[in-house]
């Protein structure tokens, strides 16, 4: 049976690979961008399949009128997924306090007004399924990459907490967590920090630490999540790629030992 989606940010990248995907197995889409000329190509291939909407997340009141024109457009609202944001790479030290708010503002803030902005239209309709875009630095991080691994642990912590709320509207909610992949994310898309000679040495570390093999093929993403979709009974989270799950599980068991050394410490806290 044919879904609607609205998917944020689909201008290029997982957004567009995706919203192409959903179109041309017969779904309907409502794709949102900062520019819809982005869209064009689709909307000349699937015509009425596809609504473009021009849209800045950071702006609540836009979320919301971008959300009721798709109801109003499609009759429903299946799924939303929250695809837009961008990084900001650099030392944290090197951060502006403009580059910061900025980046909380469309990866955090943006997520939260598109997913408060549904959530009436599903809890009206019975159902519907929310999947937010972290990242495998929402669970785990590296250096240069701070204030976007920050944004992304909210965005974990809050969907977390949306899926206890929500369960009972019969409204699914799935934190995607990729690893690095092909796209544009790390170039044009990215804002750098203007660098600090301190952070040299870290910078270099954290260059010669990727590989060819640490970056995925976005287009092969479209498989997995249209799987997701489908699913009756979809995961909290979903790592994409092959990078992603061994690295998280050795942090994971890192941290593991770490507190099981200090149980006791930890205990005698209590009282």
């Amino acid at each position: 049976m044919a879904k609607t989606i609205f998917i944020t940010g689909a201008s290029r990248g997982f957004g567009k690979i995706w919203a192409e995907a959903f179109l041309k197995r017969g779904d309907k889409v409502a794709a949102t961008a900062r520019n819809t000329d982005t869209l064009k190509d689709l909307t000349r291939q699937y015509g009425n399949s596809i609504l473009p909407i021009q849209l800045d997340v950071t702006n609540r009141e836009a979320c919301f009128s971008a959300v009721q024109k798709a109801k109003e457009y499609f009759g429903q609202i299946d799924v939303v997924i929250n695809n837009a944001g961008y990084g900001l790479i650099g030392a944290i030290e090197e951060a502006t306090e403009q580059e910061v708010r900025d980046q909380i503002e469309a990866n955090v803030f943006g997520l939260l007004w598109v997913t408060q902005a549904a959530l009436p239209v599903m809890r009206a309709q019975g159902n519907g399924h929310i999947i937010q875009l972290s990242s495998a630095l929402g669970v785990a991080t590296l250096p240069v990459l701070g204030i976007y691994n920050a944004s992304k642990w909210a965005v974990e912590g809050l969907s977390e907490t949306l899926a206890t709320e929500v369960k009972a509207f019969g409204i699914n909610v799935t934190i995607v967590e990729p690893n690095g992949f092909s796209t544009d994310w790390g170039g044009s898309s990215a804002v750098h920090t203007k660098a600090l000679k301190e952070y040299d040495e870290v910078k270099a570390d954290f260059q010669a630490g990727i590989t060819e093999d640490s970056f995925g093929k976005p287009e092969a993403t479209a498989e997995a999540v249209l799987k997701l979709v489908d699913s009756p009974h979809p995961p909290l989270r979903l790592f994409l790629g092959k990078v992603a799950f061994p690295w998280v599980k050795q942090v994971y068991a890192e941290r593991l030992a770490t507190w099981e050394e200090w149980e006791e410490v930890s205990a005698k806290a209590h009282g």
